[in-house]
């Protein structure tokens, strides 16, 4: 089992920034794939962005151009650059490794 802590967020106005962290308890190295996953209010959690170990990104297609998804295996981390946030993208984001769930990050954009 891997243990995710995420870090990062916060109240930001639309059209401003945020970089999500994404902490982990091994080798990041060793995980094929990791992510970050988006859940609004009132709807299903679902994809943002995710990277492998070979540095192989993915994005939805509502952020991609805008949110960057990076990590660093020496520090064990994952990150998420959001830029030009809009309020739709309002929700808790959570780090993924397989069945692995970070406690989530809140991040809410004012309109």
């Amino acid at each position: 089992q891997v243990q995710l802590v995420e870090s990062g967020g916060g109240l930001v106005q639309a059209g401003g920034s945020l970089r999500l962290s994404c902490t982990a308890s091994v080798r990041i190295f060793r995980l094929i794939k990791m992510a970050w996953y988006r859940q609004a209010p009132g709807k299903q959690r679902e994809l943002v962005a995710a990277i492998t170990n070979g540095g192989r990104t993915h994005y939805s297609a509502v952020v991609s151009g805008r949110f960057t998804i990076s990590s660093d295996f020496r520090k064990n981390m994952m990150y998420l650059q959001m830029n030009s946030l809009e309020h739709e993208k309002t929700g808790v984001y959570y780090c993924n490794v397989e069945d692995d769930w970070g406690q989530g990050t809140q991040v809410t954009v004012s309109s």
